[in-house]
């Protein structure tokens, strides 16, 4: 894989502070980015469009969000969890993509990636509001990014679990031994992918060597999906 570099690049990284988006800042500066990290609110519908349009230009978008999955069973999912999981992970999906599309469609150029899930690329038990959003976000990135390919702009999306991260793998479920246990047994890798590794990976989708991908969606988990 070639170095990526984002020189000159402006990147808009959302909820900069919580599951990817600490280290996402850190690796796309490093490879010469100018970062924008965002750590509003995006659930309130006029969210989105403002966040875009205080950041001035954005030439890389990358949606990250992230909410405590829920473990109900499905026969007890609520209403409220079914609402609130897709106002959280999904509803501001499309608000951020509408909000900077115009611009990158008029220069012919940008990037938009999304930090997704494999949860939905795997069944989970328990994990149905949680699974089913997850999906949405795939599904309308492989949409997005088939339409807008032909004005030079690129939509992608990564689908990982079992990556080190804050938000689903704290220190404390990592120091179980349990968890460690189910480790070695789910994932062929046999750890936890590094969270620069993840990061490393966003970095070179971002960048221009990078052009080819079109609506895809890449799993980092270490194995956990495609078994």
């Amino acid at each position: 894989m070639s170095h990526p570099s984002l020189a000159g690049k402006r990147v808009l990284i959302t909820q900069a502070d919580m599951f990817m988006g600490p280290v996402l800042c850190e690796v796309f500066a490093r490879h010469g980015a100018t970062v924008i990290a965002s750590t509003a609110d995006l659930v309130p519908p006029d969210a989105p469009g403002f966040i875009v349009a205080g950041a001035g230009r954005v030439d890389i978008l990358v949606v990250n969000l992230a909410i405590a999955a829920p473990t109900t069973p499905a026969v007890e999912v609520s209403e409220d969890e079914w609402s609130a999981t897709f106002a959280a992970l999904v509803n501001p999906l499309p608000r951020l993509v509408r909000a900077v599309l115009p611009a990158m469609i008029e220069r012919r150029a940008g990037k938009i990636l999304v930090m997704g899930s494999a949860s939905a690329l795997r069944g989970m038990k328990r994990a149905s509001s949680y699974s089913a959003a997850r999906g949405a976000q795939l599904a309308y990135v492989q949409a997005v990014g088939v339409e807008v390919a032909v004005h030079q702009v690129q939509v992608n999306a990564i689908a990982q679990n079992f990556v080190d991260n804050p938000t689903y793998f704290p220190s404390a479920v990592q120091a179980n031994p349990r968890f460690q246990e189910r480790l070695k047994r789910e994932v062929p890798l046999g750890r936890l992918v590094g969270a620069v590794e993840d990061a490393e990976f966003a970095a070179y989708l971002c960048s221009d060597h990078a052009n080819c991908f079109v609506g895809q969606v890449f799993p980092v988990c270490g194995g956990w999906v495609g078994r």
